[in-house]
Order: C-alpha cells, then structure tokens, then sequence
C-alpha cells in the first residue's frame, strides 16, 4: 500500500509588521513605510510593498533606506500588537487543523491532510483561511499548496501578495528542475555560492549529481539536497518545533567605548531575554555575548553552565562575565546582544509560545 500523499499549507502574511502598521494608521496606506528607527545607526525590521519597489528591505540601514526612498516614513515597531495578531492568525489555524508549525510570527507550515473543516482539497482550506484572516485582522496572506513543507514554502512565494499558488506531486519534480538554486528555501548565499562554482545553477543541475558526490562535497546537508532536486521531503509538520534559543540585540546611535555604558547595555539585553524566559519557562544553559565592532569584525563569547539559568541574577553574572573578556574594548562597540540557549529536557518554550515570539 502506498503512503498517503500530505496535504501541506505554508501561509505567509504578506509584508505583516508594516501591513499592522497601515491598517491601524490609515494616513500610511499607499506610502512607503518601513517599521524600525530611522535614527542614523538604525536598520529597517520590515518594509511596506510600497518601500520594497525602492529597494528597501528588512535589515538594511536606515540611512541607505532613506537615500533609496526619500520618502520612507518610518514607524517604530510595536511587538505586542504584531503578537497579538498573530494570536488571532493562529487561533484560525486551529480550526482547520491541529498540525501547526509556527515559524515566526507571521508564517507557519499545516498540515491538512486529515482537516477538521472536512474540506475536500487543501487549494480550498488555504483560500477559506485567508479569506477568514482578511475578515478577522483585516490583513492578506499568501499561501503556498504542495505535498510536502520544502514545495509549499516555495509555492507561498509565488503569487504574493495576497494569493496563492499549488505545486501538485506530479509538477513537483520539474518545478524544481527550472528553479535557480538561489531561490530554494534553506540555500543562503555562500551555499548558493558553492554550488555555482561547482557548476550547479539550477535545480535540473544539482538532479545531475550522485548521491555520494553530493555527501562528499557538502556533508551532511548532501541528503537533503539529493532530496530537494527530485521535489522530496520526509518531513513532517511538527506542532512541537523547539526553540533553539532566545535573544536580544541592540545597536547603538553612537560605538562605545566606555566599559560602564556597554556593560549596561549588554544587561538591559539580558534583560530582554529574562523576560522572554518568564514568559516561556524556558531555561537554557549555554549564554551567548555577541558584539560587533566599529568596523563590522563580530565576536561571541558562551559559556555553557553546568545548570540552567533559572535567575535573571545568574544570567547577569554570566553575561557580565563574557563582556569583559572583551573590555576595555580596544575599538569602538557598533552593537551588543545576548543569547541564551541549550534549553534543558522538559523546559523547552512552551509550543504556544513559540509561534508568538521572535
């Protein structure tokens, strides 16, 4: 007997902290927005589709931002509204399915083979569910429809915003075939990198390699590769995904010198994080110091402890400790951030957690 094809959803709200934006402040609908700080050290978190046909994304510097889009308004974020969309978001989602896998909180993956709505096909179950988050958040969703999570996440992306497309098993072999392996979800750049000087540019290309060959060239991901070319993918969609770990970072309008100022910085992250902590019950062993320098060089210190930080007192210490193997620094501090992860058995994020957290 033949395995039973998956019906995966991957929905993907389009443009969704700018989009927040615009619908609560109707004097930014049709404007460029990008929501971030303009300051000149800042970066943009998000931007509007009006801000993206100038260029502008996420993680690009406001100053650039601006010189592209001299008319960019810029809104500061406000994470306890996005938080609360997706609330609602993911309260749909559970009426169609209780295979959720949350991956931001603005995307996740379903699975609805087995749905709860009874609907004949997931190409209807994904247009009533965007249909339902326009009505109830007054926001759109794209949404990609496939037989397993690499191709849906794929198909999300072609028809945004506000669309969806389908990739059927038999179309899943060639639809990978004409795609550019830059494009496929999970290829970063230096991967992408790696492939074109192997002569690998398509998808069609990479089907061409064995096995081995790929093992051989690329470690352990070869598999998945090997997978991918030919529309594979075993993976389940698990409403259990744990949390690998937490953080909070923070550029600053001036690089800092003084081990007083950056010492108090790295604590008001640590602080962040903390609160996430509270929030979730989770609590990781290994803490994380991150800095970039004035000239963009970064360094991390860790330090796994033997015990996980269950106090935001130890988590100071700790954080304290790894920022002054570093000072007094001997260049400028652009940004500091502190991660916590190793989250103990038992204590991960609690999974409602995850889809609200970022």
């Amino acid at each position: 007997m033949s395995e039973q094809v998956r019906k995966i959803i991957h929905v993907d709200m389009d443009a969704f902290y700018a989009s927040v934006e615009q619908r609560d402040n109707p004097e930014l609908r049709g404007r460029p927005v990008a929501v971030g700080h303009g300051a000149r050290r800042g970066v943009v978190a998000a931007a509007s589709y009006e801000a993206r046909q100038f260029g502008v994304r996420s993680a690009l510097p406001s100053v650039t931002a601006m010189r592209q889009c001299p008319e960019l308004v810029f809104v500061p974020p406000r994470f306890d509204v996005y938080r609360s969309v997706s609330r609602q978001i993911h309260a749909i989602f559970a009426e169609f399915t209780t295979l959720i896998e949350p991956l931001a909180l603005d995307e996740a993956y379903l699975d609805v083979t087995a749905n709860r709505a009874e609907m004949p096909t997931a190409w209807l179950t994904a247009k009533v569910i965007r249909a339902r988050i326009l009505e109830e958040t007054g926001l759109t969703a794209s949404a990609g429809v496939s037989y397993n999570k690499f191709l849906a996440k794929l198909a999300s992306g072609q028809r945004k915003p506000n669309g969806q497309f389908a990739i059927r098993p038999e179309e899943g072999a060639a639809f990978v075939e004409a795609l550019p392996v830059a494009k496929f979800h999970g290829v970063g750049p230096a991967t992408a990198a790696r492939m074109h000087a192997a002569g690998i540019q398509t998808g069609a290309d990479l089907k061409t390699w064995a096995r081995a060959d790929l093992q051989h060239r690329f470690g352990k991901s070869g598999d998945w590769f090997y997978g991918i070319a030919r529309g594979r993918d075993l993976r389940a969609v698990n409403p259990n995904r744990e949390r690998k770990s937490s953080g909070s970072e923070t550029t600053f309008e001036e690089d800092l010198i003084d081990p007083v100022q950056i010492e108090a910085r790295v604590l008001a992250m640590a602080d962040d994080v903390w609160a996430w902590c509270e929030k979730t019950g989770a609590r990781g062993r290994t803490v994380t110091v991150k800095i970039k320098w004035a000239d963009f060089q970064q360094s991390t210190r860790s330090q796994s402890l033997a015990r996980p930080v269950d106090s935001q007192a130890i988590l100071h210490q700790a954080s304290l400790g790894l920022i002054r193997s570093v000072l007094p620094p001997t260049k400028g501090v652009r940004l500091v951030g502190v991660t916590l992860s190793n989250f103990r058995a038992g204590a991960e994020p609690r999974p409602e957690a995850l889809a609200l957290s970022s």
